[in-house]
């Protein structure tokens, strides 16, 4: 078969799995729901019928359709989009788990947002799903050593999505970027399951040493627009960062923190994240930036 850029050659004989072949049964039945979506929305609007034929339609799987939707909107002169969706499907097929995570994530984004009516929209139209999981293919990239196609993409997302996030961060599933203009996450950060993140955040550290220098973000944690959360510090489980906030310092476990410097306001039970309640612990002041 002919070589393209950043494949290796295939020797001669060789069976090529798929990507399909690794689905997970949550991935396929999500795919199933996406396509009767894609279906609907092409027979009920005639100029969307070819983009999202393009989009979903014509692919067989979620990762397939992932991988060629990223190389779409990050593909530029440099790396074109065949290339990119290559590379992108060489990560899917490496490491199935992502895909998991896509449709998760997918998931995540259409239970916590109430401008989400269905799957297609999130996939076809929201940039902070689609810059999560062009992250979690410069990701696989960077654990791969092969740091600079890794930045490529890094460098792509920041200027298509205006979402600047290092190669080697770490992210759970089930996360929603809603809006993510903005957002910034620096290389030793790290961010939990079921975490929720709004426009404008920056999980940066605060000087030039070197090791661990950015926030861990622990299960559950809602951050607000604007929050700028800095340096080694650890945000517990369950715990509310309150717009515009800068944190400097540790946030304990299902606590509320707001202002600049932050400080604890009141405690709570849940996950934040889930609910996407913005208010205070006593419900006087709202906090939200969206």
């Amino acid at each position: 078969m002919p070589q393209t850029t950043n494949r290796t050659a295939v020797p001669s004989g060789t069976i090529l799995r798929h990507p399909c072949t690794a689905a997970s049964m949550p991935a396929i039945r999500l795919w199933d729901r996406m396509v009767a979506e894609a279906t609907a929305l092409s027979t009920t609007d005639r100029l969307m019928a070819g983009p999202v034929s393009r989009a979903v339609l014509s692919h067989g799987c979620l990762a397939e359709a992932l991988a060629a939707r990223i190389a779409t909107r990050l593909g530029d002169a440099e790396l074109d989009a065949a290339a990119l969706r290559d590379v992108a499907r060489e990560i899917f097929l490496d490491r199935p788990e992502l895909v998991s995570s896509a449709a998760a994530d997918l998931l995540a984004v259409q239970d916590r947002d109430p401008a989400c009516p269905d799957l297609l929209t999130p996939f076809l139209h929201f940039k902070g799903y689609l810059a999560l999981q062009a992250h979690r293919v410069s990701h696989g990239l960077w654990l791969a050593g092969r740091a600079h196609l890794a930045r490529h993409i890094q460098a792509r997302m920041s200027e298509v999505f205006a979402v600047d996030i290092h190669p080697a961060a770490r992210f759970g599933c089930r996360v929603m970027l809603d809006h993510a203009t903005g957002l910034v996450v620096g290389e030793t950060a790290s961010v939990g399951d079921d975490v929720s993140i709004l426009q404008g955040v920056t999980l940066g550290g605060t000087g030039k040493e070197c090791g661990q220098r950015h926030p861990q973000v622990e299960r559950g944690v809602l951050i607000g627009a604007g929050a700028q959360i800095l340096g080694n510090i650890r945000i517990g489980e369950g715990a509310k960062v309150g717009a515009g906030s800068v944190v400097l310092a540790d946030v304990a476990p299902f606590t509320t923190v707001v202002g600049v410097p932050a400080r604890e306001v009141g405690r709570h039970r849940g996950l934040p994240a889930l609910t996407m309640e913005h208010g205070l612990p006593n419900g006087e002041v709202a906090i939200t930036g969206d």
